[in-house]
């Protein structure tokens, strides 16, 4: 109201250089999404997805595990013992920490082009139609085929190099080269994690139950050609139907 104008009271022109207040950064506060990394936000999400990665494919590798002790001890008791079963879970282990500095690289990528929502997942329909496509189509190659394969079939897997190993590297060497299958037949998945959200304990536990099924079900292959198309349907839709 005219004549009402009071000192300080001047809203448009307010100075807020005066409230800055000691520790707080401004900028962080309006996007704490768009920060750059420090070596230390790099270190944390690698941890994050290295625990998430041997959390998941854990229950999928179990019936090798197994398989391995159980053979281990019968040898043991033969008196021709092997490496130890830790040896042969330590490669396969390795191979999904090695994704998970790749999968931490991507996803460094993805924040410093803003694509990513705080539950990190991306924020774009875009790419997450096209990841979902990808993964989808991967579900029918022959590559994936080849891979699932060598997962479903351990004792098949064994037979194919020369059975288990007495000295812990060559039973660390046959851990990466399980694991190794498991990379090629599970990574496409994986990727899904950028759509659902990498957060996403539902989503999560979700592709960790495909892999599961598709593992160690009787029709493991009809499960993944059928998630494939419901995948890339998935993937048609958001990019066309949202």
């Amino acid at each position: 109201m005219p004549g009402m104008d009071m000192p300080g009271m001047d809203m448009p022109g307010m100075d807020m250089s005066g409230m800055d207040m000691p520790g707080m950064d401004m900028g962080a506060a309006i996007a704490p999404g768009f920060r750059a990394w420090t070596p230390a936000d790099f270190g944390f999400i690698f941890m994050m997805w290295a625990v998430m990665m041997v959390g998941m494919m854990t229950p999928s590798v179990t019936p090798m595990v197994l398989l391995y002790a159980q053979v281990g001890r019968k040898a043991h008791i033969d008196g021709k013992p092997f490496a130890p079963t830790g040896w042969f879970f330590a490669g396969y282990v390795l191979v999904w920490v090695v994704f998970s500095i790749l999968a931490t690289i991507c996803q460094w990528v993805l924040a410093s082009m803003a694509l990513l929502t705080p539950m990190m997942a991306t924020g774009s329909s875009t790419v997450g139609g096209l990841v979902l496509i990808g993964a989808g189509l991967y579900q029918w190659t022959p590559l994936k085929e080849a891979c699932l394969r060598q997962c479903r079939a351990p004792i098949a897997f064994l037979s194919s190099r020369g059975g288990f190993r007495p000295d812990p590297f060559g039973a660390l060497r046959l851990g990466i080269d399980h694991g190794t299958y498991c990379l090629g037949c599970c990574w496409a998945l994986m990727a899904l994690l950028f759509v659902g959200g990498v957060m996403n304990v539902a989503w999560i536990g979700g592709i960790a139950l495909l892999i599961l099924l598709e593992k160690t079900f009787p029709a493991g292959r009809l499960v993944a050609r059928l998630s494939g198309t419901m995948l890339a349907a998935a993937g048609v839709w958001l990019l066309f139907g949202a």
